[in-house]
């Protein structure tokens, strides 16, 4: 059978995809070997943020005497948890199949291979079945990254070394959790099972945590972990994992911590192997498919899309670039910057960023200027948060005056940084900002205020 498109991959970019096409007119088949939804709705974006919403819940009640509030005989049930992330997850796995029917996507659950080029398309097989496809759209995700440490493969093997997929699965709260990676993932659960009560250790190659994100803000994050008794080994190196315990190194010195489970969270990479790239010669780039800013890989009528193409692995990045492909499929003309896609770290306080830190604007010898405010200007955030300690930063150039960077922590960061992306996107200026109405009290009249430093 010949489809106007075939979509390999039902994560966020693929079931996107494939609904936004099938809408346009095309007709559209869809193949996914595991979960509709993939890696963000099974394993990923929702159950995390469903067992951190649980926590924070706990955590408020815990501290409930700061805002008049008392409370006896507390208890986090993490199998009470599990079992409503897997509940969540269900109904919005269900609402994305419902989707893709309403719009006449066809859906096959099986792995799909591409075998090479036909008269019409390409040729891909799934399901015992072969298709071909005048259009194809990679959409394949990514995977947890292992890395060549020794005793990791035996410890995945016997349970000890778990990764996100194995984790937010666990029936039972560990008493001790060493975290290997202190990116999003693992800070996130990091932040979920200290709430759960298990003592956690987090060891990072680098001098900092969180990446990419703004060190003052990084800072602030690990200073609030601290305080709740997470533990940080910075600037080490894991060289073994030997049953629970971890050897790593660090100025010089060998140390070993021992814990009940151990979470590998150290990055993730494309899923590239197994469908049948090189029968059509896509290319590869380190490991990623490599695509243009419209997603168009080096084979005519071959899109890319999400993390599959190595650019930004978010959830909403994958969304936008599927929408840039199927509209580039269809002669409309459209792109993605990346510049202003914002991130988030959904922890307790949250963490939320758009644009340029003030490392990558002096790499890229941008002069700029900064506003920095205590997020106690607000005073939404005062009456909710007792001795909070954010702060929202905004970076602007100074040739233009335009917003080129947001970045804050505290409550409510990740329902605020949108506006501060529409920001950033639109290249408006300080003054543009300045007219702009902010409703009140909300913890989002933090950038007015930030705004009227300069």
């Amino acid at each position: 059978m010949v489809y106007d498109l075939i979509v390999i991959g039902g994560g966020p970019a693929g079931y996107l995809g494939a609904e936004r096409a099938a809408r346009a007119g095309l007709k559209t088949l869809l193949v996914e070997k595991r979960f509709l939804g993939g890696v963000c709705l099974n394993e990923g974006c929702i159950p995390t943020k469903t067992m951190l919403y649980s926590a924070k819940i706990y955590d408020g009640a815990k501290h409930g005497e700061k805002y008049g509030v008392t409370a006896e005989n507390l208890n986090l049930n993490h199998g009470m948890v599990i079992a409503r992330k897997n509940k969540v997850v269900k109904m919005l796995v269900s609402g994305v199949r419902s989707q893709l029917k309403s719009c006449n996507v066809t859906v096959i659950e099986s792995a799909g291979e591409i075998k090479g080029k036909a008269v019409e398309g390409y040729e891909v097989s799934a399901s015992g079945e072969t298709f071909v496809g005048k259009r194809l759209l990679i959409a394949t995700g990514s995977e947890p990254l292992i890395p060549p440490i020794p005793g990791t493969k035996e410890g995945l093997e016997k349970g000890i070394v778990l990764t996100n997929r194995e984790i937010l699965g666990i029936q039972k709260v560990p008493e001790s959790l060493v975290i290997i990676g202190g990116g999003v993932i693992g800070l996130e659960m990091a932040s979920y099972f200290n709430s759960a009560g298990c003592k956690v250790t987090v060891i990072e190659m680098l001098d900092h945590i969180a990446g990419n994100t703004d060190k003052e803000l990084s800072q602030i994050l690990m200073k609030n972990y601290e305080k709740k008794g997470i533990v940080f080994n910075l600037n080490s190196k894991v060289v073994e994992i030997k049953d629970n315990t971890v050897f790593y190194e660090a100025n010089g010195r060998k140390n070993s911590i021992e814990a009940e489970k151990i979470l590998m969270s150290i990055g993730r990479k494309p899923v590239i192997q197994g469908l049948g790239l090189e029968n059509i010669g896509v290319e590869i780039e380190r490991g990623c498919v490599k695509t243009d800013e419209t997603g168009k890989t080096n084979i005519p009528e071959v899109y890319a899309a999400g993390d599959v193409n190595g650019f930004s692995m978010l959830a909403h990045t994958a969304y936008r670039e599927a929408e840039v492909c199927v509209n580039n499929m269809l002669c409309q003309k459209d792109m993605v910057r990346y510049d202003s896609i914002p991130s988030v770290i959904y922890t307790n306080p949250e963490v939320a960023s758009v644009g340029e830190t003030e490392e990558s604007a002096r790499q890229k010898g941008i002069d700029f200027e900064k506003s920095t405010v205590s997020m106690r200007f607000s005073g939404r955030y005062v009456a909710e948060n007792e001795q909070g300690d954010g702060i929202c930063k905004v970076l602007v150039d100074k040739k233009y005056g335009r917003i080129i960077g947001v970045h804050m922590i505290g409550s409510y960061s990740s329902e605020i940084i949108y506006g501060a992306a529409l920001m950033v996107e639109a290249e408006m200026r300080v003054k543009d900002v300045k007219q702009l109405v902010f409703p009140h009290p909300t913890v989002s009249e933090i950038i007015r205020e930030a705004i009227f430093k300069f």
